[in-house]
């Protein structure tokens, strides 16, 4: 405490991370930020990124992106990558600045140059939509390949996509699947939606109804539309688990309410209804009610 009073700007950010954490002290994100501020104004780039991520997320402080902004860039320009990352994701959603994807890039690049991952992941995903760069497929694969390398899920699996697609690199369903499942295993639901349709198509492995069924069973459970359709479909035809057509109406209504309008769906459920006796149709939509109230716990 007495060198931090005195000035000195590594005791002063040992106390506000001990303030911060509740560590010896009792936690206060206020006092925290009096002295991040404290060695931020002497120039300590680590003080100045935490202060940008105090007011990023309202912690000490009333949140404010412009004063957010504002601290990642002078830590930024320090090279500190977390603030470079954060400072891109400012620029990419026109948060305390005005939205400019150009330069949002331009601080992926130099984060993920350093190997954030998060900024490499970015990265790749403008380099894939053409946003604030040229599109290019060889590049947004260099960069998803680089941050699935070291585990970020969602480049797991838009690595597999261009596998499965031959973007950026040869078409290779078996490499596709690696990635997909890397990421499924993670618990990622589009991942796992993917690799329920590999077990389906027969791309990249043996069909295996039972083991597509498995993975848009876990992808649903969290909400993914499209593998809450296919566990319908697969309920309604007996595919990989027995059939039951009550279910299979159930998880149609759950890909609804998730936003799924398409008109496969829509014949689906249409189908289905006539099928179905009225007590059942009733059954099955309190069944939906349930598994919604209990975000997906509660659906058998």
């Amino acid at each position: 405490l007495d060198k931090a009073q005195r000035g000195d700007a590594t005791a002063q950010i040992r106390l506000a991370e001990m303030y911060s954490n509740g560590e010896d002290v009792p936690e206060d994100d206020t006092e925290a930020v009096k002295w991040y501020q404290l060695a931020a104004k002497q120039g300590n780039a680590y003080a100045q990124y935490s202060l940008g991520w105090a007011y990023s997320n309202g912690e000490g402080v009333p949140e404010d992106d412009t004063e957010a902004v504002k601290w990642y860039q002078l830590a930024a320009e320090q090279g500190v990558a977390g603030a470079q990352f954060r400072l891109g994701v400012m620029y990419d959603y026109g948060q305390g600045v005005p939205k400019d994807n150009t330069e949002a890039v331009k601080w992926y690049r130099r984060a993920a140059e350093q190997g954030l991952v998060g900024a490499q992941y970015m990265l790749g995903l403008s380099y894939d939509n053409g946003e604030g760069v040229p599109e290019n497929d060889t590049e947004a694969f260099k960069w998803y390949r680089r941050a699935a390398e070291q585990g970020n899920a969602n480049a797991q699996t838009n690595l597999g996509v261009m596998y499965h697609y031959g973007q950026g690199v040869p078409k290779d369903n078996t490499e596709a699947v690696k990635w997909f499942r890397m990421a499924a295993d993670q618990g990622y639901p589009g991942a796992q939606f993917r690799l329920g349709l590999s077990y389906v198509l027969s791309k990249g492995v043996s069909q295996d109804h039972s083991e597509a069924f498995k993975w848009f069973r876990r992808a649903a459970e969290q909400g993914h539309a499209d593998a809450q359709y296919m566990l319908g479909a697969a309920y309604a035809t007996g595919s990989g688990v027995p059939e039951n057509t009550i279910k299979a109406y159930v998880w149609m209504i759950l890909s609804k309410a998730q936003g799924n309008h398409s008109d496969a769906l829509i014949q689906y459920m249409s189908d289905l209804k006539k099928t179905l006796a009225p007590e059942h149709i009733v059954k099955a939509q309190e069944m939906a009610e349930r598994c919604l109230e209990s975000n997906h716990k509660d659906c058998d």
